[in-house]
């Protein structure tokens, strides 16, 4: 009886572990993408130079902010991961989830303010010198309490020398992120936000204007990483690493570089990494 129990338990747990091992189609990609990129049409255009290119097939499982795609990967239901850098990513990596991190694009944020410009940075193309105008004036600014806007915000105002400090430096008191430029409006104030979700009208920007863009210094990194086969057996990491590599050549960072040009607002949604175009 002993021995019955002992082979029906090692029959579950082989089979059990043949069911986590057995190989995904090997020409599908699963691919978990930041919002931004599918909001924004960037990757069903990466992903169909990709396919046309290789013979894979790419399958967008997740896409939309990044803790929430960050949970499908660490589910294992993904094989590529594209977000922003920052400590989520670094986890993924830290806790053996994912291998092979590497930027391979940038965004950028920028200055919204509003429309009448009281400390006339408008056309500004530097960060550190808008914010220092905006000090001096004694404008108002709010300090959104995004992850990127405010890291970026504590470069940009070291970098000018300033510590903002004062009755004219806002407390971030939206509930949702979307809401902050009709926050800063209600307010009359400045804030960064990213250049992408402004310009396309996805955070209710009526009555405020992007007024400082175009500096390399505000620009964030994308990363992209595949699951760890070690972690994930049924993984598909040869199909991950082909896109994760592709993304990275000449080719996509080409592409990355002539994308959002044909759009309506100053410079492209995305900037490559790698090419001539960067600047230095």
């Amino acid at each position: 009886m002993a021995a019955v129990a002992l082979a029906v338990l090692l029959g579950f747990v082989l089979h059990h572990r043949a069911a986590n091992k057995a190989p995904a189609d090997n020409r599908v990609v699963r691919c978990a993408v930041i919002g931004g990129m599918t909001m924004t049409g960037l990757w069903p255009e990466i992903a169909k130079r990709f396919e046309a290119e290789t013979g894979y097939r790419c399958q967008l499982v997740a896409t939309g902010p990044r803790p929430e795609i960050a949970q499908v990967f660490r589910a294992g239901k993904a094989d590529l991961l594209t977000m922003h850098s920052g400590d989520i990513t670094t986890d993924l990596v830290a806790d053996g989830l994912a291998i092979n991190m590497r930027p391979w694009t940038r965004n950028e944020l920028s200055i919204v303010g509003p429309t009448d410009d009281p400390a006339h940075v408008r056309a500004m193309t530097n960060g550190a010198a808008a914010l220092r105008a905006i000090a001096e004036a004694k404008a108002r600014f709010v300090d959104f309490q995004g992850v990127g806007s405010r890291e970026l915000a504590h470069n940009l105002w070291r970098a000018a020398g300033v510590e903002p400090k004062g009755d004219w430096v806002l407390k971030d008191e939206t509930v949702s992120k979307f809401d902050i430029l009709q926050f800063a409006r209600s307010n009359h104030a400045y804030v960064i936000v990213g250049y992408i979700p402004a310009r396309l009208g996805k955070m209710n920007p009526a009555g405020m204007e992007i007024l400082v863009q175009g500096d390399p210094a505000m620009r964030r990194p994308f990363i992209v990483m595949e699951a760890n086969p070690k972690r994930f057996p049924q993984a598909n990491y040869a199909g991950a690493r082909a896109l994760s590599d592709f993304l990275l050549s000449p080719k996509a960072q080409q592409f990355l570089a002539e994308f959002g040009q044909k759009t309506t607002g100053r410079g492209p949604l995305f900037h490559p990494v790698q090419t001539a175009t960067e600047d230095k």
